[in-house]
């Protein structure tokens, strides 16, 4: 990645994690269980990358700092994906969704008020303009998803989801900066692969068994994706801001809605062209 800055990693990174997330919904229409294209994912990012961190010698600054960055990355991951799916359960994904969706301005607010970074006008415009993406296809990804009505409880969980999601993506900033970005991977997915598998439920049927195998053949192509689409992302953060890098990834979704209108003849509604377009604009802005 010689010769790339930041910003091209950052952009980089945004297409393969849309790419990602795109085969998400290919898992879903092959009706494979969740658990298992986790698990397949998780233990492929896993396994590359503890590979090739002893084939680099397998060194670290500082063990007990990888140790503990990999568990507050993949447990405040686990732990805001859980919230979210028990806050659909209890709020309107309306409220839901866009809610959790600002935890990029979190990461933007810890990146300028803690980490003092500085941005310039012309960033600041585009970060305005990613979350205005961010929110309004949220938005209408919620309109078409059922859920009961509000609760305080539903509430607590909106909000854990939405902090958590956040803390993984400064966990992630101070493991790029300060330990092995391959060591961290591993030890990280490594948790997350354990976490998957003992979610995972076993076969009881041909029909079962089948849809396992789609699952653990989908979520390998996605842990390959992921690898390299994380590790720059990780790249992309040991050497610009926070705030900008996690701006431009936390578009990645953008990519999966054009590859599903494009695979699966998905309709582009004006909010999904208008969010395209903006996305551009906000990429173009945020340029160092």
């Amino acid at each position: 990645m010689a010769g790339l800055n930041w910003y091209v990693l950052s952009v980089i990174s945004m297409v393969l994690m849309g790419a990602q997330r795109f085969l998400y919904k290919v898992s879903a229409e092959k009706g494979c269980p969740t658990a298992w294209t986790t698990f397949s994912m998780m233990a492929t990012v896993s396994t590359l990358s503890g590979l090739l961190y002893m084939l680099r010698g397998g060194s670290t600054v500082d063990p007990g700092f990888l140790w503990l960055i990999a568990l507050i990355n993949s447990g405040s991951f686990a732990l805001a994906t859980m919230s979210h799916m028990e806050a659909l359960k209890r709020v309107p994904a309306a409220v839901a969704y866009p809610i959790i969706r600002l935890n990029t301005a979190v990461v933007i607010l810890f990146s300028i008020i803690v980490l003092g970074e500085r941005v310039t006008g012309w960033q600041v415009l585009g970060m305005a303009v990613a979350l205005a993406v961010i929110l309004s296809l949220t938005r209408e990804v919620s309109a078409n998803t059922p859920s009961s009505g509000p609760s305080r409880h539903g509430l607590a969980f909106v909000f854990v989801s939405m902090l958590c999601g956040a803390i993984a993506s400064v966990s992630s900033k101070f493991a790029a900066l300060h330990t092995s970005k391959l060591g961290f991977m591993a030890l990280s997915y490594f948790i997350g692969t354990l976490f998957a598998a003992s979610l995972a439920k076993r076969p009881r049927s041909e029909k079962a068994r089948k849809d396992i195998l789609w699952a653990l053949i989908i979520g390998l192509t996605m842990g390959v994706i992921n690898f390299f689409g994380f590790y720059v992302f990780l790249t992309a953060l040991s050497l610009g801001p926070l705030s900008v890098v996690v701006t431009i990834t936390g578009m990645h979704f953008v990519i999966a809605v054009l590859l599903s209108a494009w695979i699966y003849a998905e309709k582009i509604t004006l909010t999904r062209a208008l969010g395209v377009v903006l996305t551009i604009v906000s990429v173009v802005l945020l340029r160092p």
